[in-house]
């Protein structure tokens, strides 16, 4: 029966000049999740990532838990279509609504800058997947979610092929990974969107594959983080 382990990428660089790449922690995040993986007796026969940098980074840490098994550890495979919506343009998009007015608590903006963040993402989300701006956007929600299921039908279909083990760790974000559980549990957008607030850095999503169909077998699994000498929990 074919596993895919979805695996949301290390925490990112926010805040700096390029927030596409792992921060320290993040780099942290993404070896402890190899190693999780292999100590519960996984042993992928790929490791696929979307083509964002931090995604990859992460790919590179967790298939490095593999380097001394036997063949050394698993390839790696880029397929973009695992890539996060973009942020950037959903925030552009809201900020040139003119119905948009200025937050309340810009002050607090300043001190508090992942907070204002998060609260302008989740009001760039709410009107992205509401169907009623989507000539606005290069890439609806739909067409992001048809994209994202596309991926997973290409790895549930290359985790059978041959001999190959069946198994397929895939490194990809929040949003991604919520529209996978989304569509296999036919959750709505409002829901979509409250699984993409809680990810966590490298929590692991595992959905099979089998004779009655694809099942959501865990969502967001991070025991591998927090507790002394472990990565910290993140979700950014």
């Amino acid at each position: 029966m074919p596993a895919l382990h979805l695996v949301r990428h290390g925490q990112a660089s926010f805040g700096a000049g390029n927030y596409d790449r792992l921060s320290a922690v993040g780099h942290e995040q993404a070896r402890a999740v190899g190693v999780a993986l292999r100590e519960r007796g996984v042993a992928p026969a790929v490791v696929v990532h979307g083509s964002l940098r931090r995604q990859r980074q992460s790919a590179e840490a967790i298939a490095a838990a593999w380097a001394d098994a036997p063949g050394g550890p698993p390839p790696l495979r880029e397929d973009a279509r695992w890539d996060e919506y973009d942020h950037e343009r959903l925030l552009t998009a809201l900020s040139a609504d003119p119905a948009y007015a200025a937050r309340p608590g810009a002050d607090a903006a300043a001190s508090d800058p992942a907070r204002a963040f998060q609260a302008a993402l989740d009001e760039a989300l709410e009107r992205w997947t509401g169907g009623a701006f989507d000539e606005e956007y290069a890439e609806t929600f739909g067409a992001f979610g048809e994209r994202v299921g596309l991926a997973l039908d290409e790895a549930v279909a290359r985790a059978g092929e041959g001999d190959r083990s069946g198994t397929t760790v895939v490194v990809s974000s929040a949003g991604a990974i919520g529209a996978v559980v989304s569509a296999l549990l036919r959750l709505d957008p409002e829901a979509w969107a409250a699984l993409n607030r809680v990810a966590v850095n490298t929590g692991i999503t595992t959905v099979v594959a089998g004779a009655r169909g694809r099942s959501v077998v865990t969502f967001n699994d991070h025991g591998h983080l927090g507790g002394p000498g472990r990565p910290e929990r993140t979700t950014r």
